[in-house]
């Protein structure tokens, strides 16, 4: 099964890119040349993007090989695809990884056991269910994208495809 994605890197230091490719072709199976450009949101820092195509889980699977990075800021998705519902990962510094399941329509789907117990936890009084709910839809993590994102419209893309 073949599953397309995007992969935003918003913030990196330049000494990193080079393990960045490594560790994306390490999951990919092929070489991989990002295109590298300044990222305004943060001087001295560099951003890249890349469209992938390869199994579906590859998502997760650039996430886990990428997060153990303190100073990175990135996102991939993961489009749903036959069998498969899709995914959204991110990750900052500050705090940490985020994931969510996307449907065909580009929404975040919360499944019904993390209502059920952000619904439990507000009963209890543990959570504010309003915050809680914030934080299954990744509030936090966009708030703190936004202005990297913003800073990366218009550039350049480039196509990964995963060694068969």
């Amino acid at each position: 099964m073949s599953a397309r994605g995007v992969l935003y890197v918003h913030s990196a230091q330049p000494a990193l890119c080079p393990h960045i490719e490594w560790a994306v072709a390490g999951v990919l199976g092929v070489p991989v040349d990002l295109t590298w450009t300044p990222q305004p949101a943060a001087p001295g820092h560099v951003r890249a993007q890349a469209e992938w195509e390869a199994r579906v889980g590859t998502a997760a699977a650039i996430t886990s090989s990428l997060m153990g990075w303190q100073r990175i800021r990135f996102e991939i998705t993961e489009d749903a695809s036959p069998g498969s519902d899709g995914s959204r990962h991110a990750y900052t510094p500050s705090l940490g990884a985020f994931t969510a399941v996307i449907g065909a329509s580009g929404d975040i789907l919360v499944p019904e056991d993390r209502l059920r117990s952000a619904m439990l936890m507000a009963r209890q009084g543990r959570v504010v269910l309003e915050e809680e709910l914030d934080r299954l839809l990744g509030k936090q993590w966009d708030a703190e994208l936004e202005s990297f994102r913003y800073a990366g419209e218009g550039a350049p893309v480039r196509w990964l495809h995963a060694a068969v």
